[in-house]
């Protein structure tokens, strides 16, 4: 069973991901079990997704990594169990700390090196987010094995080259590449590392 954490700040697009990510393994014909922490944002709900005709659980308001950590163990103990999905996709709230989420998805049980964390940055709100959360946004990104720079169809000249500059100082080892998830420009290269 594969996992992936998708890790970002609020509204960086996420959700969309997901649903790119759960049309694209369900297209490969895997069975696909998501779990989304809402906490108060607006967006795909566990009731939405299901209607869409995937298993999905929303686990409520709070933070996966800290005041949920127990449920989110046994949310996907439950899921391993009930479902046997081949691949769960995991959508913390913009708050977490996706490495964090990580070591709680070892802990129930499932092998760490199954399990991916895809870091979600939004072009829009990059210079923004660097110079007033700075320090949170390096570590929300730090745990992931890659990086998308999403929204990369509204980006203006150079901001694309700035982010990927910075991210590249901070993360060298990790592959940067920008995307728009909306319109599934430059996906192909994400999918490319996703097993």
């Amino acid at each position: 069973m594969q996992v992936y954490i998708l890790g970002g700040f609020l509204g960086s697009g996420k959700t969309s991901l997901l649903m790119r990510l759960a049309t694209m393994f369900s297209e490969r014909k895997a069975k696909v079990a998501i779990l989304v922490n809402e906490s108060g944002e607006i967006g795909v709900d566990g009731a939405t997704l299901k209607a869409q005709g995937y298993d999905a659980m929303e686990l409520p308001s709070g933070c996966i990594c800290c005041s949920l950590s127990g449920t989110l163990q046994t949310a996907l103990k439950n899921i391993k169990n009930d479902i046997d999905p081949d691949v769960i996709v995991i959508e913390p709230t913009g708050l977490a700390l996706p490495h964090k989420v990580k070591e709680l998805v070892h802990f129930a049980c499932i092998e760490e090196e199954k399990c991916v964390i895809i870091g979600v940055c939004d072009i829009q709100r990059f210079r923004d987010l660097i110079k007033k959360k700075e320090e949170f946004f390096t570590r929300q990104m730090q745990g992931s094995d890659f990086i998308l720079i999403n929204k990369s169809d509204v980006a203006q000249p150079g901001e694309i080259e700035d982010a990927t500059e910075w991210l590249k100082q901070r993360f060298p080892d990790k592959p940067i590449i920008p995307v728009s998830v909306k319109e599934g420009t430059n996906l192909e290269k994400a999918y490319e590392l996703i097993q």
